[in-house]
């Protein structure tokens, strides 16, 4: 159905361009430390304007969504997220304040554009009929190898911020505003059907499928935040080695999205789950304890696979019933980034006691109880959308 594949590549291209904006931003993040002489806990609370802006934009979206569409939305939050970074950028190293204040508009446009591009995914997953929402994620993924690699290699040759920000974040807002269009219309939402954002925050279920993704999302934004600084510091590597083993650790997720598709259709939701959080707190403790090169590698690539899943898969779940996806989404996803809005402060405190690598143990403490909740996000029959009228 070349309806339905032009929304697919659409859908595909716009999880890739919000990944390559959000690496092209964390290769940066030594170098914010570094020009405003922040201490790690500094450092946590500037990262905190990110997740405050999303945590913001997260609850309404879901209305405005069966308000205004997909297209509207997605667009509306690309260039919230664009005018953000491109505040950053020229104020990187000059004038923190900001600085704060563009990473917190970045943030808002960040939940806006993350929830539309998320509920567009589970109606084309619909569509197609079987489990696609991991290769969505991937694309993200991919974007964030190419962010995180690009990165490296400007960091390297000493391409100021602003020229390295400026331009990607140009790149991304063009060819969204442009593919945009090709997105499906989503499930109507007829009054009989419709459940409120406040009704969906008091389902069981989705709340428990909210806490699943708090607890992985803290396992994927951790190394997002801090995993570059923490092997410059722990390991004593240079910037663009760290942003190196950064770009290392998306591949690694980028792998773990495209192989977990098939997985879950074989093994089901929960047994992949609960597989890939071993995996992640097995690639944690080698990073943090291993003094050899080779393991520590090795530990970045298991916590980028173990990490691969846990986001993608509450998504889908929550999405199971199209006629409810969009308030449901919206729950899951400002809780989820509740990790987002109290990790980086927080492991930038711990840093500051225990040293940056070791507060990457966070991550595996965290996984014990979260494994408690996996059983939530089990396979649900799917509700057909109701015919239009």
């Amino acid at each position: 159905m070349p309806q339905l594949t032009a929304a697919r590549n659409a859908v595909g291209l716009t999880f890739f361009l919000n990944g390559l904006v959000f690496a092209s931003w964390v290769s940066r993040i030594p170098e914010v430390r570094s020009s405003f002489e922040l201490s790690n806990g500094q450092l946590g609370l500037v990262l905190l304007a990110i997740a405050m802006g999303s945590v913001a934009a997260l609850p309404t979206t879901g209305a405005l969504i069966n308000r205004w569409g997909t297209v509207r939305i997605v667009r509306l939050g690309a260039v919230a997220a664009s005018v953000g970074m491109l505040t950053a950028a020229l104020s990187l190293g000059n004038l923190l304040p900001a600085t704060v204040a563009g990473l917190f508009v970045y943030g808002l446009g960040i939940g806006v554009w993350d929830v539309a591009m998320n509920v567009e995914a589970a109606e084309v997953e619909r569509g197609l009929g079987r489990t696609i929402m991991p290769r969505f994620h991937a694309g993200f993924s991919g974007g964030t190898v190419v962010g995180a690699l690009l990165g490296a290699l400007v960091v390297e040759v000493d391409l100021p911020a602003v020229v390295h920000l400026v331009t990607i974040v140009v790149i991304a807002l063009v060819l969204v505003l442009r593919t945009s269009p090709a997105f499906l219309p989503v499930a109507e939402t007829h009054a009989e059907h419709q459940v409120s954002a406040a009704r969906a925050w008091l389902e069981p279920r989705t709340l428990m499928i909210g806490v699943m993704v708090l607890a992985l999302a803290m396992t994927e934004g951790t190394a997002n935040d801090w995993l570059a600084v923490a092997l410059v510091d722990g390991h004593d590597v240079s910037h663009a080695t760290g942003v190196a083993g950064f770009a290392v650790f998306v591949t690694a997720m980028t792998v773990g999205r495209f192989i977990g598709t098939g997985l879950i259709d074989r093994f089901g939701r929960v047994v992949v789950l609960w597989s890939t959080m071993v995996v992640a707190g097995a690639g944690v403790l080698l990073i943090v304890f291993s003094t050899q090169p080779v393991l520590v590698v090795l530990g970045i690539v298991l916590w980028g696979v173990g990490a691969s899943l846990g986001f993608p898969v509450g998504m889908s779940a929550a999405a199971d019933d199209p006629v409810r996806a969009a308030s449901r989404v919206s729950v899951v996803s400002t809780i989820g980034y509740a990790a987002f809005l109290a990790g980086p402060p927080f492991l930038g405190f711990v840093g500051d006691e225990v040293g940056t690598l070791k507060a990457l143990l966070v991550v595996a403490f965290l996984l014990l109880p979260a494994a408690l909740v996996v059983p939530s996000a089990r396979e649900q029959q799917r509700v057909s959308a109701p015919p239009a009228r």
